[in-house]
């Protein structure tokens, strides 16, 4: 990261809030008695969890290949947040939200990034 771009906190306080949100939803989902019907949601929710938490670190280490991995996190997070919004519960509803603010905030970084290269 250029010496004159300031620490994107901001991105890396939401994407820590993504990775809990989507942990806690799993966790929830996993006891409902329709869990065997969410699994896609179940296991995307445990690939958005586990990307916003590995792109967090490249954020707060300012990895080279931060621009990358925010795209990529980005991805999931969309297609996480899309499937938590097809399901009517609140949690769901919550977390899919959540998901989609993640992934703007980290195409946000990435796009940031470019400029400054």
């Amino acid at each position: 990261m250029p010496t004159h771009m300031m620490m994107p906190t901001g991105t890396l306080r939401m994407l820590q809030d993504c990775a809990s949100m989507c942990y806690k939803t799993c966790d929830m989902l996993l006891n409902r008695p329709d869990a065997h019907l969410r699994r896609p949601q179940i296991k995307l929710l445990a690939d958005c969890a586990t990307i916003c938490e590995v792109c967090a670190k490249f954020v707060a280490g300012n990895s080279i290949l931060m621009k990358s991995i925010c795209e990529y996190c980005a991805y999931v997070c969309e297609v996480c947040g899309n499937e938590c919004l097809k399901h009517p519960d609140q949690e769901s509803q919550s977390c899919g939200q959540m998901c989609l603010k993640c992934a703007r905030e980290c195409r946000t970084l990435a796009m940031q990034l470019s400029h400054s290269l």
